[in-house]
């Protein structure tokens, strides 16, 4: 007899194997950007009153923050512009491969079951990102020429 304080465990097969199970949080974060891009895509921010919304920063303080155009620079890269990707946020651009490659890295090392050392393990990654993205905030908002063509 079963009691409502027994705890009854069933063994309960799954269908996928180990190393593809190991692989559903990378397919996750894949699926969340191309849901992400999707959304982009649809809601067109490069078309003023849209209905994406807008940065919080630069609607509160008036000035770019360093996320400043991001979605404008997804925008047209889906679009097949990098030059306009460029000129909405050339840092986030940049920085585009290098989390393509840390992601890879990151499912290679699920797939292989260890982690694989990428990047963003090395020592001084952490410090170099904060400096390039806090230069990044300071020189986009200096209001002289010629960083005034960095504002969007």
């Amino acid at each position: 007899m079963v009691t409502s304080s027994t705890v009854v465990r069933t063994k309960v097969r799954t269908r996928i194997g180990p190393r593809a199970g190991a692989l559903l949080a990378p397919a996750a974060v894949a699926a969340g950007a191309c849901l992400g891009c999707a959304v982009i895509q649809w809601g067109d921010p490069t078309t003023p009153g849209g209905p994406l919304p807008l940065c919080p920063t630069k609607l509160l303080f008036g000035i770019d923050c360093p996320g400043c155009g991001s979605m404008r620079m997804i925008y047209s890269l889906l679009h097949g512009d990098p030059a306009a990707a460029a000129h909405y946020n050339a840092v986030a651009l940049a920085a585009l491969p290098l989390l393509a490659l840390a992601w890879a890295t990151w499912a290679l090392g699920r797939w292989r079951g260890r982690p694989v050392r990428s990047w963003q393990h090395w020592r001084w990654a952490p410090a170099v990102t904060l400096v390039i993205v806090a230069v990044w905030f300071v020189v986009r908002n200096i209001p002289v020429a010629p960083f005034t063509a960095l504002r969007v």
